[in-house]
C-alpha cells in the first residue's frame, strides 16, 4: 500500500489526484479507470477539506493499493475530523427536475456509481472510508 498525507485544504486536491494517477498509470489502467478514480478522489477529498475540520485544518491521508486476483483497486481516505459517515446520507432523487432537487447530495451518489464496494468506519478517532473498484 502506498499513501500520501496532506493538509485537508482544497489547494492540495491536485497533489492527491496526481499521486493516484501516477500509480494508476504505472499499472497501465485504462483512461476510464483513471477518470473514474479522479472523480471519486475529488468528491471525497473536497468533502474532507470543506467539512471535516472546519474551521480548523487537519491531515487527510489517501491510500492506494492493488489486488491481483481479481484485479482491483483499493482506496482508503482517513481523517481525524468530525465523525461523519457519508454512507448514511440519503440518495438524491434523480427523477426530479433539476429545479426541484435539493442542493448537494450528488457527491457520494457519484462515488457509489464509480466503485464496486464502499464501507465506512470510525476507529480511534478517525473517519476511515474504504473503496474497492474491480479492474
Amino acid at each position: 500500500m502506498e499513501k500520501i498525507t496532506v493538509d485537508a485544504v482544497l489547494e492540495n486536491l491536485q497533489a492527491v489526484i496526481d499521486f493516484a494517477t501516477e500509480k494508476l498509470e504505472e499499472r497501465d489502467c485504462s483512461m476510464k479507470v483513471v477518470m473514474q478514480t479522479e472523480l471519486v478522489i475529488e468528491e471525497i477529498f473536497v468533502n474532507i477539506a470543506s467539512y471535516a475540520y472546519h474551521p480548523e485544518i487537519g491531515p487527510a491521508t489517501f491510500c492506494i493499493e492493488f489486488e491481483e486476483n481479481p484485479h482491483a483497486l483499493l482506496m482508503t481516505f482517513i481523517d481525524a475530523g468530525k465523525p461523519y459517515n457519508p454512507l448514511e446520507q440519503d440518495a438524491p432523487d434523480t427523477t426530479l427536475d433539476i429545479n426541484e432537487r435539493e442542493v448537494g447530495g450528488l457527491g457520494i451518489f457519484l462515488v457509489r456509481k464509480n466503485v464496486d464496494e464502499i464501507s465506512y468506519e470510525y476507529t480511534d478517532g478517525k473517519n476511515i472510508l474504504h473503496m474497492k473498484k474491480i479492474l
